[in-house]
């Protein structure tokens, strides 16, 4: 326990660092971007009077790294500003978003866990067969299509075609569960596609280096049945390295969220910032990559706090190092 408590304490301090490093890139290119964001803010029209006033009331006119401090000071607090084009609170604004995102989020790794670890240990354990062609070719499809071109399909065929699934929109999940899944199904299989290939061929790589290991063979001898050896052995040794995949993958997921939500009409946290770049909405930008950045930062620890709990060793190498 010691040791965990140890391992997990040295990884949330690596966590911080990175964080604190992430913020102070999205501060800095923010500001490296061409033009005033003064005159972004009030606009190409206004007066050097209201610009000036822009300026001041936003903290423009202070050095950079007091702008910095003060902006990260704030958003420890929760507060992120205000949208310069709609006056709200940013936190309030991507608080709406975010739940929708999340939820295609959950459902894409839902769908992708289950498709991909699934059609991965088949594959390996009936190596060579029809299956493993077969689950093989799949994935190399799922790997190849870009998200834009599968949701456009989906649509076309799904939504035009057979008309049994809605093109577009959004239905939060109270007011209607039907209509929220109707309308959640196809960004979710169009965003999990590409993760579902890469964990079906990363579980069947696994799976046939633990299926052809000593402790394997040891299970065989002693009588062990095969479903028992491929389910408590071989899956539990090779969700490792799946776990450490899926770790990167998903800040995929936001970036492919981001194409997703605009294909599907979704009033998530990807179709925030594209809005904001088209608005040139500065402070919303600068938000919405700090936050996905945060989401990143924290999935990636919970992964590693995670495979180190599936496998000691991890951690034992860890404290060590």
């Amino acid at each position: 326990m010691t040791m965990l408590r140890s391992y997990a304490l040295n990884r949330i301090l690596q966590s911080l660092v990175t964080l604190v490093l992430v913020s102070l890139v999205i501060f800095v290119g923010l500001r490296a971007l061409p033009g005033d964001p003064a005159i972004a803010i009030a606009g190409a029209e206004a007066d050097d009077a209201t610009i000036n006033e822009i300026r001041q009331s936003y903290g423009l006119d202070q050095p950079v790294y007091v702008q910095y401090v003060t902006w990260l000071g704030r958003a420890l607090q929760g507060d992120l500003g205000e949208s310069a084009k709609t006056g709200l609170p940013i936190t309030d604004i991507i608080l709406s978003r975010l739940p929708v995102t999340l939820e295609l989020a959950l459902l894409s790794l839902l769908f992708a866990a289950l498709i991909g670890l699934t059609s991965g240990v088949i594959a390996a354990v009936r190596r060579g067969t029809a299956l493993d062609w077969l689950g093989n070719g799949v994935s190399l499809f799922g790997l190849s299509i870009p998200n834009f071109w599968l949701g456009l399909v989906c649509v076309l065929v799904f939504a035009v075609w057979l008309g049994v699934l809605p093109a577009s929109g959004f239905v939060p999940f109270t007011e209607s569960p039907l209509g929220n899944l109707e309308r959640m199904i196809l960004p979710a299989f169009v965003l999990g596609s590409g993760l579902a290939a890469v964990l079906m061929r990363q579980m069947r790589s696994s799976m046939l280096d633990a299926l052809t290991s000593d402790y394997v063979r040891t299970a065989r001898a002693k009588g062990a049945g095969e479903w028992r050896v491929v389910g408590i052995h071989g899956l539990r040794n090779s969700l490792i390295t799946v776990l450490t995949i899926l770790g990167l993958q998903l800040g995929l997921l936001i970036s492919g969220a981001v194409v997703t939500e605009q294909i599907f009409v979704l009033p998530g946290f990807g179709k925030l910032m594209v809005d904001s770049v088209f608005t040139r909405d500065y402070l919303v930008i600068q938000a919405a990559v700090l936050v996905a950045a945060v989401g990143y930062i924290v999935v990636n620890l919970l992964v590693d706090l995670l495979y180190s709990v599936v496998d000691p060793r991890i951690r034992v190498r860890g404290g060590a190092a």
